[in-house]
């Protein structure tokens, strides 16, 4: 990296532009954490707290049975669940096990839960009671040779103590959802597995075998065109990300998390939970969002660190209840996924001295690519490069690099990008460039960089909807709504949202059979069909829609006519 970067003027004095990370796997991070903090909280979870020894014990646990039932080293197992201590201990278990995790959100569908099993070649998932039939749907309707041979399934009051129920850390909409016990769903051709039973079975765990350059994590992300690619992550992109986190954030032994970005989400694996557990941290984990239970947690359990979505914030200080939250103890607020409106940033600044610390990344950089410095932090902008991250910006077209404050599209190199796309060559070629003799990555984000060295984000190259942090990616919905009988022809565009800063909407030719259905009949049968977060929030039917001489739906224009129409 150039020497010269003008952001190192600003750069923390404490710490190096580079770090050397250990050249071990994740698991290690657990394994030494427990053995110098046995009986240190590791997990809150409703009050009950699982301690670093307690938790290591059920990850070996875990990776025993797992082992038992046929996953083998490089295998991908499908992990699909909200925040709970489970999903915790089975990301590392399956990483214990010399496997690979395969996050999976769980808002997503039957339909969009086939790609996710049959892409990574899964034989193996594990997820809650709530969310299994989902997944066994999806397996039995896959072809005999591509389903799903075992499926372990966990119900959250596994551990859940129901008495914590009754108290504040418990929102009321969330008690028949969590306390609810769920039968085990058929698996056509394979086996289903309760949780407790396969961790009472102590089977060893195998040999650790894996290191530093075997892949860890397969998160999968959309784009443009078809279904969602997997982003090949080998154990030390992660591991590079969570000790350059540890240090940046200056994480330690007492710091205490609250853990409520999903630990699905890059953000939520890396900068969240494998960062606090490389610290020996505290997570103090929220399934779901709720602002009074958030609130009741941060003053509670002495919430230090606390990585959001602006939406967060913002409710959060709209609560009625605000007044009688205790936010003193919070040392570090921050994330990224959407801007936060420089109001509100400005108001933590002048009522607690919280500086909110904006950062950019993406699935492929393993989380921050860009973090603002904690010392010199600017509003509503994506930071500087991350620790070891040589960016640029450089035209699209000629890929030539724009001096200071000129446009066009942010090219990321360093050690947490990733390896490439699973069983995708051709998109892992195009997302590549040489540049000054190292390989980079094409973001598909227009941003700028000021004279200080900072980035900034100006424009939309990628086709994509920001709803609250949540990246959707039009392509993608628009080929489940092509599956509804009524549709002819979709198109998916954005639309301003006051709460949310993005909503989807969808742009509807109708069959000439099927006149008669309505917009509210589309967005059911999407709530069935996709994660609730793709579903239109709006639905506008027209008789054509825009197209180019080649035939292709030209969506700018819909979406400039959209914008023009919010202003």
């Amino acid at each position: 990296m150039p020497a010269d970067r003008p952001h190192y003027r600003f750069w923390p004095k404490r710490l190096p532009h580079a770090i050397t990370p250990p050249a071990t796997s994740l698991w290690h991070n657990l394994a030494t954490s427990a053995q110098r903090y046995p009986d240190k909280p590791a997990l809150v979870y409703f009050d009950r707290v699982t301690t670093y020894r307690e938790l290591a014990g059920q990850v070996e646990a875990l990776a025993g049975a797992l082992h038992g039932l046929g996953v083998r080293r490089g295998d991908r197992v499908v992990l699909d669940m909200q925040n709970t201590p489970q999903l915790v201990v089975a990301h590392f278990a399956i990483l214990r096990a010399n496997a690979v995790v395969v996050p999976v959100n769980p808002m997503n569908r039957a339909e969009e839960l086939k790609h996710y099993i049959r892409d990574p070649d899964a034989k193996v998932a594990i997820t809650t009671g709530d969310l299994a039939g989902e997944l066994a749907k999806a397996s039995n309707a896959l072809p005999a040779g591509e389903r799903l041979a075992h499926l372990v399934v966990t119900q959250f009051t596994d551990a859940l103590d129901p008495a914590a129920a009754q108290g504040p850390s418990m929102a009321p909409a969330w008690r028949d959802w969590l306390l609810a016990r769920h039968e085990l769903p058929a698996l056509d051709g394979g086996e289903v597995h309760a949780w407790t039973d396969l961790l009472a079975r102590s089977a060893p765990a195998p040999a650790h075998e894996v290191g530093a350059d075997d892949m860890a994590l397969l998160p999968y992300t959309s784009g443009t065109t078809g279904l969602p690619k997997g982003c090949i992550h080998l154990h030390r992109s992660l591991m590079h990300n969570a000790v350059s986190g540890q240090m940046w954030g200056c994480a330690h032994p007492d710091t205490v998390v609250l853990a409520v970005v999903p630990m699905f989400h890059i953000t939520g694996i890396v900068s969240m939970m494998h960062t606090a557990i490389l610290a020996a941290a505290a997570l103090v984990i929220m399934p779901r969002w709720d602002r009074d239970v958030a609130g009741h947690l941060i003053s509670t359990w002495k919430v230090t660190s606390w990585t959001n979505i602006p939406t967060m914030v913002i409710d959060l200080l709209a609560s009625p209840h605000f007044k009688n939250y205790d936010l003193s103890s919070l040392v570090y607020i921050g994330g990224g996924g959407a801007a936060m409106p420089q109001a509100v940033a400005q108001r933590l600044l002048d009522g607690f001295g919280l500086a909110y610390q904006e950062g950019y990344g993406l699935t492929e950089t393993a989380a921050p690519s860009h973090s603002n410095p904690p010392d010199h932090p600017k509003q509503q902008c994506l930071g500087m490069p991350f620790m070891g991250v040589d960016a640029r910006v450089v035209d699209p077209d000629t890929l030539q690099e724009l001096p200071p404050g000129e446009s066009g599209e942010i090219i990321i190199h360093g050690p947490q990008v990733f390896e490439g796309y699973w069983k995708r060559p051709d998109a892992t070629a195009s997302a590549f460039i040489e540049f000054e003799g190292k390989r980079f990555f094409r973001s598909g984000d227009m941003g700028r960089m000021d004279e200080e060295g900072y980035f900034f984000i100006t424009d939309r190259l990628k086709r994509m909807i920001n709803a609250s942090g949540f990246k959707v990616w039009p392509a993608e919905v628009e080929l489940l709504m092509f599956r509804h009988p009524a549709i002819q022809e979709a198109c998916v565009i954005a639309t301003r949202d006051a709460y949310r800063g993005e909503s989807v909407k969808a742009v509807v030719v109708l069959r000439p059979s099927h006149k008669d259905t309505t917009a509210e009949e589309i967005v059911a049968w999407c709530r069935e069909n996709m994660a609730a977060y793709k579903v239109p929030r709006q639905v506008q039917f027209v008789d054509v829609l825009p197209k180019s001489g080649s035939g292709k739906v030209m969506w700018r224009l819909l979406q400039e006519a959209e914008d023009g129409a919010k202003q």
